[in-house]
């Protein structure tokens, strides 16, 4: 894994924002690859961790960083459709400082180098873009720089973990030949063949 001070966020949070803006209100209920997660709360979440790392980024330590991810169950806003894109965008900006990726910050209540969080950062965009998509039946094509950092980040990742597991849950075995995406699919611990189910 190398992070880099150079990977611009901006590309996979629009795309992120596209993919919430495309969510039809009959879906809010579905499930997605995340077990506890109906869309709602996946999209509570990704506004949840936009702010986290937009005020890790900035160093900005206060509550927004201090609140473990699980230890609360996130809330859609009411105004989620106009505040989830600005928040994003925030994120992506902030990221933009190279100072962000240097010294200590913390983000889950977690203490971490810079350069780890803005990693971090990209991998929930990525896998968490993945999840929106599958569960609204949506195409999704992420960002490939933001797509490989993810890879080599769940990768490092998962080669760390004493039992072979990646961080968010044991990794799912997916061919070599598989498509970049498939593989940072399965190291996150998803199949890359979930879809929606057809009743819920």
């Amino acid at each position: 894994m190398t992070p880099s001070t150079d990977l611009d966020l901006g590309p996979q949070a629009l795309i992120v924002a596209r993919l919430a803006a495309g969510v039809q209100e009959a879906r809010l209920a579905h499930r997605t690859p995340c077990p506890e997660y109906a869309v709602t709360d996946l999209l509570a979440h990704l506004a949840g961790l936009s702010v986290a790392f937009r005020d890790a980024a900035r160093k900005d330590l206060g509550p927004s960083t201090a609140v473990p991810p699980g230890s609360t169950r996130p809330i859609l806003p009411a105004d989620w459709r106009t505040e989830l894109p600005l928040v994003l965008s925030e994120l992506a900006e902030a990221w933009r400082d190279p100072d962000a990726w240097t010294g200590l910050t913390r983000a889950g209540g977690v203490d971490l180098p810079g350069e780890v969080a803005g990693m971090v950062a990209a991998d929930e965009l990525v896998i968490h873009g993945w999840d929106l998509a599958r569960a609204t039946g949506q195409d999704y094509a992420p960002d490939p720089a933001a797509l490989h950092a993810s890879h080599a980040f769940l990768l490092a990742s998962a080669e760390e973990g004493d039992d072979g597991g990646g961080i968010f849950g044991p990794v799912v075995p997916v061919p070599e030949r598989a498509p970049l995406l498939d593989r940072t699919v399965g190291l996150s611990g998803r199949d890359p063949n979930w879809t929606a189910p057809s009743s819920m």
